[in-house]
């Protein structure tokens, strides 16, 4: 099968991108064809990508219409298969186009016009669809930017119908959760055309397991932006009385604010900020590591950086927010803390700091929970049918 891939970037950059590239070649090991549609580059692993995607094609930003046109000549795909897209003009030519269109659905930006679906005071929770409530009271035409340059960007509410409306067209909608699977229903997808399918973020194999060594290791792995509350992380581990090492890996427009806050608190000595890490290099960081910390404030569509940290059988302590629960499961794999109580969470995180064995206990369930329920192969294998499927239903519909 020929599967031309369409995302809004090209390069490693978060765990959409991370999805992007790992489903890419294994699809690819499997003797399907792939190419990709993409707008701008990271600079982070471009070239890996190109050895993945023999076939690109560059959207142009005044241009998209050819871009479009030219992909789907040149490499005559069987399915389109759309990861993060806003532009509408790229959704109605892909729609256009007659060719099937699975839609990868990696987090809230399609039906959220604040993209993190929380109010960025208070940061509690949206629970509500799109509709005029994000007009006023959240006022969600006007967001911070993080593309051009200016510190806000205005939102068109008509706009954003239009590509939930464009969007609910597609062949069919993939989703990590069954929280995710509620929220498109929320915004008036079509049940039967949602599919459940979790982003398992690893291909490979590990073999090996922490030591639990007594620098009493505490790894956060991820982006630094407001919704993954590193910052109430740090408020947290400040509240910690015994000797501990925090590495925060990764990068993010956060960080700043993030390592003052850090100074303020005393943290200095206790937490390091060591930057963006290439995914095969994680593995040594999480190999002494006593605990795994996610932070997400804002709902987590999936959260696999705790997938990631229990393969190799270290226990996660995460705030229960959006998808999180499908997974980490309360005092069996780690621990499950109230959204936002900074206290529980430091408490959690020191008392399995201080049992060793019980943290072992939980990131062995852990790691079994991860092979027995949530293999690689397994998630590619249900795309695989989920395509087989779009494309005879189409072709179906095409002979009828």
């Amino acid at each position: 099968m020929k599967i031309l891939f369409v995302h809004e970037r090209f390069g490693d950059f978060g765990g959409a991108e991370a999805n992007v590239s790992l489903t890419a070649r294994e699809l690819k090991l499997r003797e399907h064809e792939v190419g990709i549609l993409h707008g701008a580059g990271t600079g982070h692993a471009e070239d890996e990508w190109r050895g993945t995607f023999a076939h690109s094609f560059a959207l142009q930003p005044k241009d998209n219409w050819t871009a479009i046109q030219s992909a789907l000549w040149d490499f005559q795909p069987d399915l389109l298969y759309v990861h993060k897209m806003a532009d509408r003009e790229v959704l109605e030519g892909l729609l256009a186009s007659g060719i099937p269109v699975v839609r990868m659905v990696h987090d809230h930006d399609l039906y959220c016009m604040r993209r993190y679906k929380y109010n960025p005071l208070s940061r509690k929770i949206c629970e509500r669809a799109a509709g005029a409530c994000c007009l006023f009271p959240c006022g969600a035409t006007l967001r911070r930017s993080r593309d051009n340059g200016l510190p806000f960007a205005w939102v068109s509410y008509a706009a954003k119908k239009e590509e939930i409306r464009l969007n609910q067209q597609f062949q069919r909608a993939v989703v990590a959760t069954h929280y995710m699977q509620e929220e498109l229903l929320r915004n008036g997808f079509d049940a039967g055309k949602i599919e459940v399918h979790p982003p398992v973020p690893c291909a490979l194999e590990v073999s090996v397991r922490s030591s639990f060594s007594d620098r009493n290791r505490i790894i956060y792995a991820g982006q630094i932006i407001r919704g993954k509350g590193v910052d109430v992380l740090l408020r947290a581990l400040a509240r910690i009385r015994i000797p501990f090492e925090c590495l925060i890996l990764g990068e993010g427009n956060h960080r700043p604010y993030c390592e003052q806050l850090s100074h303020r608190l005393g943290l200095t000595d206790r937490v390091r900020f060591e930057g963006y890490i290439p995914q095969p290099q994680l593995g040594a960081y999480y190999q002494e590591a006593s605990v795994a910390v996610l932070s997400s404030v804002w709902p987590e569509p999936f959260g696999a950086v705790g997938l990631e940290a229990m393969r190799y059988g270290v226990p996660v302590v995460a705030f229960d927010a959006g998808g999180i629960k499908e997974w980490l499961i309360g005092a069996y794999n780690g621990y499950l803390v109230p959204w936002m109580d900074c206290a529980a969470f430091a408490c959690r995180v020191q008392e399995l700091l201080l049992d060793k064995n019980l943290a072992r206990l939980m990131g062995e369930r852990g790691r079994r929970l991860v092979d027995q329920k949530f293999q690689f192969s397994t998630y590619i294998s249900g795309l695989e049918r989920m395509f087989a499927q779009v494309v005879d239903e189409a072709q179906k519909k095409a002979n009828a």
